[in-house]
C-alpha cells in the first residue's frame, strides 16, 4: 500500500511538472489575447509596455514575478488602487476591476496570457483560481 501511494505521488508530481513546463494551451492564449486587446491594452498598451508614469508595464514585470498569483487575480477582478512599484518605477493610480461582462474563463485566460507574454514567468491561472479568489474576498478575507 505504501509503495502504491509513493507511485501515485510520483506520477502526480510528474504530471503537474509537465503541465507547468508546457505552459498555457493555445485556446487559452488566444482567448486571453482577445480579452487583453479588447480591454486591457487601452491602458497597458498592445505590447504590454504601459504608458509613461500613468499605467505600469506588464512586459517583463517584476511585479507579476514577485506577487502571489492570488494577489494578481484579486487586482484584476476587484481593481487596484494606491502606490505600487513596477520594474523600479513608482505608480500611484487606479486600475478598474474587470467589468462583470467578462466571465471567470475570460479573467483566467487574460491573466494567463499576460503571464506568458513579453518575457513574463509563464504561470497558468485556472478558472478555479479565479473562483477561489472571488470566494475568499466575499468571505471577508484578503
Amino acid at each position: 500500500m505504501k509503495t502504491l501511494h509513493s507511485v501515485f505521488l510520483l506520477v502526480s508530481l510528474v504530471l503537474a511538472w509537465s503541465v507547468a513546463i508546457a505552459g498555457a494551451d493555445k485556446a487559452t492564449m488566444e482567448r486571453g489575447a482577445k480579452v487583453y486587446k479588447g480591454y486591457c491594452s487601452t491602458c497597458h498598451q498592445a505590447n504590454g509596455q504601459g504608458l509613461s508614469t500613468i499605467y505600469p508595464p506588464l512586459a517583463k514585470s517584476d511585479y507579476l514575478k514577485n506577487q502571489p498569483k492570488e494577489k494578481v487575480i484579486e487586482s484584476v477582478v476587484f481593481g487596484l488602487k494606491g502606490p505600487i512599484t513596477v520594474n523600479g518605477k513608482k505608480y500611484n493610480g487606479v486600475m478598474n476591476p474587470m467589468p462583470s461582462t467578462y466571465k471567470d474563463e475570460d479573467i483566467a485566460a487574460v491573466i494567463t496570457y499576460v503571464y506568458n507574454s513579453w518575457g513574463n514567468p509563464g504561470t497558468v491561472v485556472t478558472v478555479e483560481d479565479v473562483r477561489k479568489v472571488k470566494a475568499a474576498k466575499k468571505g471577508g478575507k484578503k
